[in-house]
C-alpha cells in the first residue's frame, strides 16, 4: 500500500479510468452471455426433476405389476381353498360342520371378488401411469434436446470469450492494486449503484458522459487540472477530462491488443 500512497491525484484518476475501461469490457463480455448460464442451470434442474419423476413412475409400475401378480396368486389360492372345502362338505357328519364349511367357501368367494376388484383398479392405475410415463418421456426428451443446444451455445460463447475474460480479470485485479482502498471502495460502490456500471466517466460536450446535466465551466477547469477527485453532483460518478480519457483509452487499446 506504500506505493499507492505516493500516487498523485492525476495518477489515481488514470488508474481509476483504466480500471473502468477494463471492467466495462468485462461487463460487455458477460452481457453477450446474458441469461444463458441461468437458462442452462434451470434446464439442468428441470431435466434432473423429470428424470427423478420418470424413475419414480417406472418404479411404481413395477410395484403395481407385482401387486397384480400377488392378487392373482391369492385368487388361485382362494379357488384351491374352495375346492378343498367343497370336498370336505361331502364327508361332513352334521349340518353344523356343513354350514361352517359353507361360510368358509363364501368367505373365499368374497376374497376372490375383492382381489378381482383390486386387480381392476390396479390395471386402471397402470394405464394411467403409462400415459404419464409416455408424456414425461416426451417432455424429458424435449428438455434434454433443448439443454444440449443451450449448452452448445454457451460453450461456443465461452470458448470465444474465456481467454479474453481471464486476461481482463487479471488486469482488473492488477489495476485495483494501484488504487488506495478508500478510493477503490468508492469506485465499487458507485459502480454497483448505477445501471450501466460506469463509475468513472469523462466530460463530453460540457456534461458527464451519458448525462444531460451541464457541468459549470469552473468545475470543468478543476477537473482538467487533475488536482483533486471530483464527482458529478447528479449521478455521483467520478469525473475525468476528455484528454485524459482519450490518452488512457489509447493506452488500454495497446494492452488489449496483446491478448
Amino acid at each position: 500500500m506504500a506505493t499507492t500512497k505516493e500516487l498523485s491525484v492525476e495518477e489515481k484518476l488514470r488508474a481509476l479510468y483504466d480500471l473502468q475501461i477494463i471492467d466495462t469490457r468485462i461487463d460487455e463480455i458477460r452481457n453477450v452471455r446474458g441469461e444463458l448460464p441461468l437458462e442452462v442451470e434451470d434446464l439442468e434442474d428441470e431435466v434432473a426433476g423429470l428424470t427423478t419423476r420418470l424413475e419414480k413412475l417406472q418404479s411404481d409400475l413395477v410395484s403395481i405389476e407385482d401387486s397384480i401378480k400377488s392378487k392373482k396368486t391369492a385368487i388361485d389360492n382362494h379357488h384351491l381353498a374352495i375346492k378343498k372345502y367343497a370336498e370336505q362338505q361331502k364327508d361332513v357328519r352334521n349340518n353344523r360342520e356343513f354350514n361352517a364349511l359353507t361360510k368358509e367357501v363364501e368367505f373365499q368367494e368374497l376374497e376372490i371378488q375383492l382381489a378381482e376388484k383390486q386387480i381392476k383398479e390396479l390395471k386402471a392405475s397402470t394405464e394411467h401411469k403409462k400415459e404419464v410415463v409416455a408424456n414425461s418421456k416426451d417432455k424429458l426428451e424435449q428438455k434434454t434436446t433443448h439443454l444440449k443446444h443451450k449448452k452448445a451455445e454457451l460453450s461456443d460463447i465461452m470458448s470465444e470469450t474465456e481467454k479474453e475474460e481471464t486476461f481482463l480479470t487479471q488486469k482488473s485485479t492488477e489495476f485495483e492494486g494501484l488504487i488506495e482502498e478508500r478510493l477503490l471502495a468508492a469506485y465499487t460502490r458507485i459502480r454497483s449503484s448505477v445501471r450501466n456500471g460506469l463509475a468513472v466517466v469523462s466530460i463530453e460536450r460540457g456534461a458527464s458522459a451519458g448525462s444531460f446535466f451541464t457541468i459549470p465551466p469552473q468545475i470543468q477547469v478543476e477537473i482538467a487540472a487533475r488536482k483533486k477527485i471530483i464527482t458529478d453532483e447528479h449521478s455521483g460518478r467520478i469525473l475525468v477530462d476528455a484528454a485524459l480519457a482519450d490518452e488512457e483509452k489509447e493506452k488500454m487499446d495497446k494492452i488489449f491488443a496483446k491478448m
